[in-house]
């Protein structure tokens, strides 16, 4: 560091037959207001044959004074101008090396794209096939792995399914109580409605109880696991593929699909059905406050309706929603994690898709079982 006071950044050019010459001098920092950039492309606009630096008046640098360079040498190599780096202090030149040496990510951001709509549609429709293609893949490593956790051939840690069913169960009892007690009372409100006006409302307890047991209980904790569970998975894998640690599995000779998927999908696949009857509970218990405290129903009288209405098959179809949901969310989160991208952006692009497929898979699903059901007569 100069004793010398600060001063405030200057630059001056002198032209040396066919050598240019750029004289830094004072603070080049930036707090200071740095010179005009007409100071150094003019003297490059006239064509000299070499350029050098001289910084002996160069007090104090930043990035603002590598920025300023790392201009000037793209404008001389734009300019079929010879640059040397001599002039410029060590830790300036290595600096410039480095960012020279790093290529920029492609996927960092995005351009506006000149395409007409036709070859729009046409991209769309192939990055559309490629992602099946893709998925289909992912789906056939999975089963291959779970087929090896059958045979008793994967790695598999116990301790890593444990640390899953925590997180994606104990951990979600808070949020998955209040929605499911609310669509409980939300439920028994909009059946009061309607029922009161035929002086039905008692049947409140047996709209509740048979739409939380058949699908609402296992489809709003499926949407809780996707926004929550899923969205972790797929953040959590797309951080690990940003730092190659996936890649560091695979040449260790560690399968990613054992080691990383398989307890994220046992633990989902276990705890979902688990959470599926806590959500049923809490969802009737929401329109059980509706009913006692607002329709006048004796609690007695609310709690024998809820029995005979809901059964053992509306039980066993809400169970069989959540186990096919806890597999779709984890197939989901799971497939967006290990195929994302290498750069911060892409992570945070995983973790939307992973919630958006999550819950489009949701209501597919659902939908495809209440017709079978319904086709099926139960």
């Amino acid at each position: 560091m100069s004793d010398r006071p600060p001063a405030p950044p200057v630059l001056e050019s002198r032209r040396e037959g066919d050598v240019v010459r750029l004289v830094f001098a004072g603070e080049w920092t930036i707090a200071q207001r740095i010179p005009a950039a007409d100071l150094w492309k003019t003297p490059l606009a006239a064509g000299p044959a070499r350029l050098v630096f001289d910084t002996a008046g160069l007090q104090t640098w930043d990035s603002r004074f590598l920025v300023v360079c790392r201009n000037i040498l793209d404008e001389a190599a734009r300019r079929a101008i010879a640059a040397e780096t001599a002039g410029l202090p060590p830790g300036v030149v290595r600096l410039l090396a480095l960012a020279a040496s790093v290529p920029e990510r492609t996927d960092a951001a995005r351009g506006a794209s000149s395409d007409g709509p036709l070859a729009r549609l046409g991209a769309l429709a192939m990055d559309i096939w490629e992602k099946a293609k893709d998925y289909v893949t992912f789906v056939g490593e999975t089963t291959v792995a779970v087929w090896r956790l059958c045979t008793g051939r994967a790695v598999l840690r116990r301790a890593d399914v444990w640390n899953q069913i925590r997180m994606s169960g104990a951990e979600a009892l808070p949020i998955v109580s209040l929605i499911s007690v609310l669509v409980g009372l939300i439920l028994a409100y909009v059946g009061a409605v309607q029922l009161r006006m035929f002086g039905a409302q008692v049947y409140v307890a047996s709209l509740v109880g048979i739409a939380m047991a058949r699908v609402m209980g296992a489809v709003m904790t499926g949407v809780i696991m996707a926004g929550r569970t899923g969205a972790s998975f797929a953040a959590e894998l797309g951080s690990m593929q940003v730092n190659e640690e996936i890649d560091a599995l695979t040449t260790l000779g560690i399968s990613p699909m054992e080691f990383l998927v398989l307890p994220r999908l046992a633990a989902l696949t276990i705890m979902m059905p688990l959470l599926c009857l806590y959500a049923d509970f809490m969802g009737m218990l929401g329109g059980f406050i509706v009913g006692v405290f607002m329709l006048d129903i004796a609690p007695g009288e609310y709690i024998t309706f809820t029995r005979n209405a809901v059964d053992l098959t509306a039980i066993w179809i809400g169970l069989f929603h959540s186990v096919v949901f806890g597999v779709l969310v984890a197939m989901a989160s799971c497939f967006q994690g290990m195929r994302c991208g290498r750069s911060a952006s892409a992570v945070g692009t995983a973790t939307t898709a992973a919630v958006v497929t999550s819950i489009v898979a949701l209501v597919v699903a659902t939908a495809i079982i209440t017709v079978s059901c319904d086709i099926l007569g139960i």
